[in-house]
């Protein structure tokens, strides 16, 4: 299903680029956390970050391409899910948590096995505890593309409901999309925080790829091809935007699922948004005609922003998760 989002910009970020950079570089939400590193079967570490609640259901949610638990929409939702009776846990990705990972792989927007084995592993600790998960444009691509790979072999599920903002539903689009215009300041900021944190693991870890050509790869497609594609198994970015885009994956989703999107997202075309005839049954998308990547601003004036996203969010995990909490312990 696709409705019209209820969303209204704020008049004072009129544009997609306002929309987007005002939470970013603007916003510094306070929240309690503390943090569990997880190890991995394969010798490698996750991350997690937990809010103060100690009692109640659980969301999980996955931040965006080097984001982490300081990136303001996530300490946001973190701070929302605890004023609202919820647990909140982030997942780092591998490398994303200020800490270069051990092995030389990392993430990327296709990589779901981080999020399955997080998920059983809090499902192994609470089984009846109600479990929610949150991704935000990278972290939303990879949550998408595993409740509809876990759909299609028809597995029971294990969470209840999920939400995903700002997905890159074609990766290709979206790296297409990030090399015009305007639109390459974003890729031009999200390529130099990529190089430092792959140069800083280099340094600690040690490997193989040179400095030199680290700094030529000026393009999302460059950095895919010779960064991201050789490191997690792929022919090349074509195959790796083809594998692990998440939009061939929405009509096998069997849990009841949120999609918040703004059709003037500036990190890729409204051509890649779905159709309805996409969609399951268990998918709702909310679609506004503005609200940037990962912004949804209003608010009256400057001074008392108000952030959308949030309440939105955990008012579909409360319908979903409150509920379910209620009937459990009945």
């Amino acid at each position: 299903m696709i409705v019209r989002s209820d969303f209204r910009p704020a008049w004072w970020l009129p544009g997609p680029h306002a929309q987007t950079l005002w939470p970013h570089l603007l916003r510094r939400p306070r929240v309690v956390l503390h943090r569990e590193r997880l190890e991995l079967p394969d010798g490698d570490f996750l991350d997690l970050d937990w809010n103060s609640r100690e009692r109640g259901p659980l969301a999980l949610v996955l931040h965006g391409l080097e984001g982490s638990s300081r990136s303001g929409y996530a300490r946001g939702l973190l701070r929302e899910l605890h004023d609202r009776g919820l647990r909140g846990v982030l997942m780092h990705f591998r490398g994303c948590s200020g800490e270069p990972n051990r092995l030389a792989r990392s993430y990327h927007s296709g990589e779901t096995g981080d999020l399955a084995h997080v998920v059983r592993e809090l499902r192994r600790r609470e089984p009846h505890t109600p479990l929610g998960v949150v991704g935000f444009s990278l972290g939303g691509n990879v949550l998408l593309k595993w409740l509809g790979e876990t759909g299609a072999r028809r597995e029971a599920p294990l969470v209840q409901a999920a939400v995903a903002v700002s997905v890159p539903f074609m990766l290709a689009d979206a790296a297409a999309r990030l090399e015009r215009g305007t639109s390459r300041l974003y890729q031009w900021a999200l390529l130099r925080t990529l190089r430092r944190s792959l140069r800083r693991k280099l340094r600690l870890r040690g490997g193989t790829l040179d400095a030199r050509r680290l700094r030529a790869l000026r393009s999302f497609r460059a950095f895919d091809e010779h960064v991201t594609a050789p490191l997690h198994g792929f022919a090349g970015a074509d195959e790796y935007y083809r594998l692990a885009s998440s939009r061939q994956y929405l009509r096998d989703i069997r849990v009841p699922t949120l999609i918040l999107h703004a059709r003037d997202d500036p990190f890729m075309s409204a051509d890649c948004i779905p159709a309805a005839a996409e969609l399951s049954p268990q998918v709702r998308l909310e679609l506004a005609e503005r609200g940037g990547h990962v912004g949804f601003v209003s608010g009256r004036w400057p001074w008392r922003p108000h952030y959308w996203l949030e309440p939105r969010i955990a008012d579909h995990l409360g319908v979903h998760l409150a509920d379910l909490a209620r009937e459990t312990a009945a």
